[in-house]
Formats: C-alpha cells, structure tokens, sequence
C-alpha cells in the first residue's frame, strides 16, 4: 500500500500553530489532525522565525546564495560545453 503525500493550505497551517501556541498538547494536536511530528515542529518554526510557510519565506542568506551560485554554475558549465563543441567544429575547417 502506497501512501500519498498530503498537502496543506497555509490557512490549516496558520490554524494548527494557533492552537498549539494557544496551549493545546502536542500530542493532541498530532492525533486529532493525523500529522507527524516532525511537520508540526516545521510549522511552529516557520511560523515563530518568519511568519510564512513557504519555503522561499524561510530560506538562510546562505541557502539562498548557494542557489544563486548552483544555478551560475550550471549556466557557465552550459556555456563552456557550447564552446567547446564550436572550438571542434572550428577545428575541422
């Protein structure tokens, strides 16, 4: 049996920090609304440090550098492959 991934909208996730930081038990919170622990831990971050859910919301200076810099790499390594190739048919002439 496989078991799908659910989603959640931002308004459920907003809801369920709510009631946790209103007091309602951990572990009420995690059986009453079938979640893992570890997603309602996330949520609670999320929410205390940048006060969005998404993902972009809540990425450090660095993550978002090493994105910047993975992409300009991929790019250059595209580049490079392109001149090479042209360097060869060059070559042939």
């Amino acid at each position: 049996m496989t078991r799908s991934r659910r989603t959640f909208t931002e308004d459920f996730k907003k809801q369920i920090v709510l009631l946790y930081e209103n007091g309602k038990p951990r572990k009420e919170i995690i059986a009453e609304y079938e979640l893992t622990p570890s997603a309602l831990d996330k949520w609670v971050k999320q929410s205390r440090t940048a006060g969005s859910f998404k993902e972009a919301d809540n990425r450090t200076p660095e993550q978002t550098e090493l994105m910047k810099i993975r992409k300009e790499l991929k790019q250059l390594q595209m580049e490079n492959d392109i001149l090479k190739q042209a360097a060869l048919i060059m070559g042939r002439k």
